[in-house]
């Protein structure tokens, strides 16, 4: 088994930043592909950010569109943490953020059903 706790959310003004952590513990290892996804009020849980790899190639990061080039997804092994760094919040980024990890780090890592553990989550909300 492996539990990820999430932190660092909160409330923020539009145009301000956070940083979310995931931190890993149990049966967890560095191969793993991680990812985030949220989840808003009265909408479907949605992709975010993650690592996985493709083939014999490194982890590579991938990012929805509506978050590209503003948030960063980062990991250190050493912590078992992932992070989100999310800067230029706006106000649609307002949602409960999940943390999700899987054991096969191939294949797509957008699909949430693709992912076997998953995080109580942490509140993102920001402020217009």
């Amino acid at each position: 088994q492996v539990q990820l706790v999430e932190s660092g959310g909160g409330l923020v003004q539009a145009g301000g930043s956070l940083r979310l952590s995931c931190a890993a513990s149990g049966r967890t290892s560095s191969s793993y592909a991680m990812g985030w996804f949220r989840q808003a009020p009265g909408k479907e849980r949605e992709f975010v950010a993650s690592f996985s790899r493709t083939g014999l190639m490194p982890y590579y990061a991938d990012y929805a569109d509506s978050v590209k080039g503003r948030f960063t997804i980062s990991r250190d092994n050493a912590k078992n943490t992932v992070y989100l760094q999310m800067n230029s919040l706006k106000p649609e980024d307002t949602a409960v953020y999940h943390c999700a990890a899987r054991a096969q780090p191939y294949g797509s890592s957008r699909a949430s059903g693709s992912y076997d553990y998953w995080g109580q989550g942490t509140q993102v909300t920001v402020s217009s």
